[in-house]
């Protein structure tokens, strides 16, 4: 919840290197979301644009918490929503008091996203390790043991990356959406292209999650939780053999909670 004597409601916004997910919260319960395209905010006179759903329909928000992969357009948009809405605008970093203990050769290179992705993790599991997935545009694993210490993770090209890299280093191969096949292998290009992508995408992840989990245990760190959110989570959640649970906007609940634990005044 947010924190004690608070009424307003929460504004996170999640800028990605394709879209902004912006989630309204009150409490912990999402009332509100919507969204746009992150190429919107290298125009500063178009942030009001951006931002209009908030107008009429959440005059509750004061404060915000900021998540962006985009150090380019984070300054204006932290001054923007500072500016419009009056209240207390944080920003996810290494810097902030974070629910898990990051031991990383850089902290300040480690992806807020996946700070956020981390925090969301230990909020639900807070007892046992965890291993968790993004599938968005770059694909991440990151691992927490049970007592909330990172232990390192992998970062890889996401499905859509994956086939614009064949089209664009090929002279011949077309670019290809990505998607669940019908069919295991494929028979034209086009539909060998996209199988290989995916399934190769569903058998890598499958791999690492037993060898990570192996190695987990191998460390007594015990059974591991295993979570998925991104993009493109649902489409290869309920093919994984692990199994892991499908948590949609993990990285706004996760800078939500961030805020919780880091909000001035509590």
């Amino acid at each position: 919840m947010l924190p004690s004597g608070r009424e307003n409601s929460l504004l996170v916004v999640d800028i990605g290197n394709t879209t902004v997910t912006c989630a309204v919260f009150q409490q912990d319960a999402v009332i509100d979301m919507f969204g746009f395209s992150t190429d919107i905010l290298a125009e500063p006179d178009r942030l009001s644009e951006a931002f209009h759903p908030l107008a009429g329909a959440n005059p509750a928000v004061r404060d915000a918490v900021l998540c962006s992969v985009v150090p380019a357009v984070s300054e204006s948009v932290r001054d923007y929503l500072a500016g419009s809405l009056g209240g207390e605008v944080l920003q996810v970093s290494s810097g902030m008091k974070l629910p898990f203990s990051l031991r990383y050769e850089s902290p300040s290179s480690f992806g807020v996203d996946r700070i956020a992705l981390c925090a969301a993790g230990r909020k639900l599991f807070p007892r046992q390790a965890l291993i968790a997935l993004d599938v968005g545009t770059a694909i991440t694993i990151d691992v927490l043991g049970a007592e909330g210490v990172y232990l390192g993770g992998f970062i890889m090209p996401g499905l859509d990356l994956m086939a614009g890299a064949l089209h664009e280093r090929t002279a011949q191969l077309p670019l290809v959406s990505i998607h669940q096949p019908a069919e295991l292998l494929g028979r034209s290009t086009v539909t060998c292209i996209r199988n290989g992508i995916f399934w190769g995408c569903i058998a890598q992840l499958d791999g690492l999650f037993v060898r990570i989990s192996r190695e987990l245990q191998e460390q007594g760190e015990g059974e591991p939780a295993m979570m998925v959110t991104g993009g493109n989570a649902t489409a290869v959640a309920g093919l994984l053999a692990a199994r892991p649970q499908l948590v949609e906007h993990a990285v706004a609940k996760g800078a939500c909670y961030l805020y919780e634990l880091n909000a001035s005044r509590q």
